[in-house]
Parts: structure tokens; C-alpha cells; sequence
């Protein structure tokens, strides 16, 4: 099953909509089922600790995600997961305060396994790789760039199809990862931490 979360950032244009919808779920994240409404789109549920939506827009269709340990992405996406949904793309987290921005990487690390998480950007799109979902497969143009970075500490890290290979060495969250380049036409990686894969839409 496929979710879409729709946040309160920055709105995504059309573009980075466009096909997202097909065969998902569509979910706000607190006051993002209103910015979805006002494109819009049909919102399912409204998830989080609903501080800043339209209570009385969305009677009967809020779930309220009251813990203030961590974010309502954090837990929407939690609870996703355990409803069963196996993929889920993220739209509306950019923008807004810089903690904001590093609030949504830290919902990845946060996120239990069990589903593939993106981030959809106006340039990119930021892939979750967890250590418990194995392998990961991302196409990517031959020549094309990509980006990598730790979230948490990995001791061994294995990334084939790509100029800089790495076969079982150690990463940080650090600037190594930055702008590696596609050898083929996908790049396989796997690590034993949390990892983001950022690719580039053309």
C-alpha cells in the first residue's frame, strides 16, 4: 500500500504532485490537510497533534497524535507503517525554519522499517535506506549525480553502480557522500545505519 503525507512547508507545485496520487492514500499532516484541500485533493485523514488545522473543516476525519517527544511527521509516518502502508512519499516538508528542514531528516532516522520513505523536493527527491530493509536499488542516468549521507553511524556501507564505490568502509554524517556520479543506470546501496540518497529530477 502507498500513502502520501502532505505537510504544512513550502506547497509543492504541480510538477512534484503530478502522479504521486495514483493508487495512494492521501494524508495532511496537521495543518498540510488544508493546504492539500485548498490544491485540491481528497485528504483521508488528518494526522498529529492538530495544533494548527481546522478542527471543526476536518470533524470526524482527524487522528490525533497527542505525544510531544517528536514531530508530527515523525509520528505520521510511525503510524503509517504500522497500518501497513509500505511506501510512502512525503510532500511539503521544505521551506519554513531550519529546524524544520533538519526535523524532516530526523524523522527518517525515527521512522521504524518496513517502508520506503522519499521526500519529494522541487529539484530532488531524498530516499530513507534503514538497515533493516536490506539492499536498495535507485535509478539513476549513467553520468548522472547523486548524493549520500549518513543519518546515524555506519560501520560498513556498500555502494556499487557509481564512480566512488564503497565496499564495506565506515561513514559518518560528513560532506564524503556529496555529488557521486551513476556508472549505469542504477545504484545499488545498503549499510548498517540509516542513509538518504539523494537524486536529482530531471
Amino acid at each position: 500500500m502507498r500513502a502520501l503525507l502532505w505537510c504544512n512547508g513550502q506547497q509543492p507545485s504541480e510538477t512534484v504532485v503530478q502522479g504521486l496520487l495514483e493508487g495512494a492514500v492521501c494524508f495532511g499532516v496537521d495543518g498540510g490537510a488544508d493546504r492539500a484541500a485548498e490544491a485540491g485533493y481528497d485528504v483521508k485523514q488528518v494526522l498529529g497533534d492538530l495544533d494548527s488545522v481546522d478542527s471543526d473543516r476536518w470533524r470526524g476525519r482527524t487522528y490525533e497524535l497527542a505525544d510531544q517527544s517528536s514531530s508530527d511527521l515523525a509520528k505520521s509516518l510511525s503510524l503509517l507503517i504500522e497500518r501497513g502502508y509500505d511506501e510512502i512519499d512525503v510532500v511539503g516538508s521544505d521551506g519554513g525554519a531550519t529546524s524544520h528542514f533538519l526535523g524532516s531528516w530526523a524523522a527518517l532516522c525515527e521512522a521504524p522499517s518496513g517502508a520506503a520513505i522519499r521526500l519529494h523536493h522541487e529539484d530532488s527527491v531524498t530516499h530513507r535506506v534503514h538497515p533493516q530493509e536490506g539492499e536498495r536499488e535507485f535509478a539513476v542516468r549513467s553520468g548522472g549525480e547523486f548524493s549520500v549521507f549518513a543519518l546515524t553511524p555506519c560501520r560498513s556501507v556498500h555502494l556499487h553502480g557509481a564512480r566512488w564505490e564503497m565496499d564495506g568502509a565506515p561513514m559518518t554524517l560528513s560532506t564524503e557522500g556529496l555529488h557521486n556520479v551513476a556508472s549505469g543506470e542504477s545504484v545499488r546501496i545498503k549499510a548498517d545505519g540509516v542513509l538518504v540518497v539523494i537524486v536529482p529530477q530531471n
